[in-house]
């Protein structure tokens, strides 16, 4: 999190965050157990959010098939 009147630092959280209520369908009353939520969560970010989902920042590509990317370029 960034410091006061510097929002700048903030925007990666921000963006993740907005991801998390728009695209994970989590329901109203909560989750039943801390561990659901965890299970839930990780299912999200390491099941879709990394693997999946196009990033606009990564020239439409996934963070999985970036870093490869990345890597065959700088071997």
């Amino acid at each position: 999190m960034s410091r006061a009147d510097d929002p700048y630092n903030n925007a990666w959280a921000e963006s993740l965050w907005s991801r998390l209520k728009a695209e994970l369908d989590m329901p109203k009353g909560g989750y039943e157990s801390l561990e659901k939520l965890k299970s839930v969560l990780f299912e999200y970010i390491d099941g879709y959010y990394n693997i999946r989902r196009l990033h606009s920042g990564l020239n439409y590509l996934n963070p999985a098939a970036f870093e490869a990317m990345y890597y065959r370029k700088t071997a």
